[in-house]
């Protein structure tokens, strides 16, 4: 599919307050089971945004925020874009070093923390930080904020102005920060959508959730707003608030789609759960239909190169099989993929995924030399492998990385996890590369049980060999844990699997629960 040139520029700020305005006695947010209209919203923006300016915010400022999911963390960003200053939500990293190491690069101008963030700032950086709701009233910007005026304020913002940073998952190390004008994050938030969406946004704001929440609000939707992601509780939360779209990785969908409240919770209102992030083998997916509903939209992107393809719903007809491809590429993107010796692979040949579109970022925010290995030519280099079907689907085989070519056969961690999930007693395998390449290393696999049982691990071995022979069988590497451990955004913690491996100890989650409510309503 070829690209389209973005369209003419129209700040997404700005749409955005014109619906806010449009909506005005509408609920937009549900915040702790509350409702936030448009006016209140709007409201709030504008009172930030003449707080934001006497404290010296405008053009060329950077405004990062450790912010929870709740109104004001909202209403900052989008006064700081209003002002024309770009702005970041900062992950909530457990190493306070990697937090450090990412302020240092962003150099925000502002930084802001709220009552349940003010712990995640650095000692060093304590003394520009400014508070919300905590702290005192000197260092108080919403204190300063209420003594504002709430009438509207033009928008500041220029197309090649930097608008958002994004940070990357961080799998990998200290993320990374993707940087977009407000050209692109305009082109990347303005579309079609549903004004009866109800979209459930309980993962942090750092990544896709800020993308999902402005995509709903702008196409005249409602967000509802929970401070973190747990099985129970999102359950809970599709029903009490009618929710129609929810976005989970991959993790977070099987322990939903396991839990047991799954039976007794009313799921009509849901339309669409968008799974993202990592891989999905399909025979999870097929019991996530059984139990869910035929409600999964499989999508493929990353927080560099936006949306790639869409598989939506109503095409997870489970007797085709199209559970494992991530659906058809989007309009106004293009995807090509290359051989190893860097030449163009046919429709249907495997290859290193690159994307152009709109919705490309720039390039990542202070880091010249990672930039230019992501982005050449106004494109992304997603780092994974896959091929276009011949009925113009696209496949993901995974990560570069993680995936391997055995005796002609190309092999990545969602072919092996397939296998060792049809085993009757594994719930849930992640597999990746060990080390830096599977190819020379093999692949790190963690398992995780069904309540009550116990894992074989030379059964597993077996069952891996009878599939794809002892090649592929002696470069898997096991290790069995109570639970498969989980960062931030809901990805598998891949350092965490390592040590395990490295140590040999077992890692259980004492505070889950879940794995003993699986065995208590014998969900098998």
């Amino acid at each position: 599919m070829e690209y389209s040139a973005p369209a003419a520029y129209l700040p997404y700020i700005d749409e955005l307050l014109d619906q806010l305005q449009k909506r005005a006695h509408h609920p937009v947010l549900r915040y702790q089971r509350d409702d936030v209209t448009g006016d209140s919203l709007r409201r709030a923006i504008y009172r930030y945004a003449r707080a934001l300016s006497l404290l010296g915010i405008g053009r060329d400022s950077v405004v990062a925020l450790f912010a929870p999911n709740c109104p004001d963390a909202l209403a900052i960003r989008y006064a700081a874009n209003l002002l024309g200053a770009a702005a970041m939500y900062l992950p909530s990293l457990k190493d306070g070093k990697s937090r450090a190491v990412l302020l240092e690069r962003i150099r925000p101008s502002l930084l802001v923390a709220f009552p349940t963030t003010a712990h995640l700032v650095p000692d060093a950086a304590k003394a520009d930080a400014i508070y919300v709701s905590t702290g005192p009233t000197a260092r108080r910007l919403d204190k300063l904020a209420q003594a504002q005026s709430e009438l509207p304020l033009p928008s500041c913002t220029q197309p090649g102005d930097l608008a958002v940073i994004v940070s990357s998952g961080g799998t990998t190390g200290v993320p990374k920060g993707s940087r977009r004008s407000f050209a692109a994050y305009s082109a990347m938030v303005c579309g079609p959508c549903c004004k009866d969406r109800r979209q459930l946004v309980n993962g942090p704001l750092a990544y896709l959730s800020q993308v999902l929440v402005d995509t709903t609000l702008i196409g005249g939707g409602v967000v509802v707003l929970r401070p973190r992601y747990d099985p129970a509780a999102t359950l809970a939360a599709i029903e009490l608030e009618r929710i129609t779209d929810v976005l989970l990785v991959e993790p977070q969908l099987f322990e939903v789609m396991d839990h047991p409240d799954v039976r007794r919770r009313d799921l009509s209102t849901l339309r669409s759960i968008a799974h993202i992030g990592g891989s999905a083998p399909n025979v999870l997916l097929r019991r996530a239909v059984a139990r869910l509903g035929p409600v999964l939209t499989h999508m493929y992107g990353a927080s560099e190169a936006g949306m790639v393809s869409v598989l939506p719903a109503n095409a997870c007809d489970v007797t085709l099989n199209p559970l494992a491809c991530a659906g058809r590429i989007r309009a106004g993107v293009e995807v090509r993929l290359r051989r190893d010796d860097g030449t163009l692979a046919r429709n249907g040949e495997c290859g290193r995924i690159e994307v152009r579109s709109a919705a490309v970022a720039q390039g990542y925010y202070h880091q010249e030399l990672e930039s230019a290995l992501k982005f050449q030519d106004g494109g992304c280099l997603t780092g994974d492998v896959g091929f276009i079907h011949a009925d113009g689907n696209l496949w993901v085989l995974g990560r570069a990385s993680d995936v391997a070519d055995m005796g002609g056969r190309m092999v990545g961690p969602t072919l092996i996890e397939e296998i060792l999930c049809r085993l009757p007693e594994v719930r849930y395998a992640v597999a990746f590369a060990a080390g830096t390449d599977a190819v020379d290393g093999g692949w790190s696999v963690a398992v995780e049980p069904w309540a009550g049982r116990d894992i074989d691990v030379a059964r597993c071995t077996r069952a891996l060999e009878d599939a794809l022979g002892t090649c592929v069988s002696h470069a898997v590497h096991i290790c069995v844990v109570d639970y498969v451990p989980l960062t931030e955004q809901g990805k598998v913690d891949r350092a965490a699997v390592t040590r395990i491996l490295q140590s040999g100890a077992p890692l259980s989650q004492e505070t889950s629960g879940l794995h003993r409510q699986f065995a208590d309503a014998g969900v098998v």
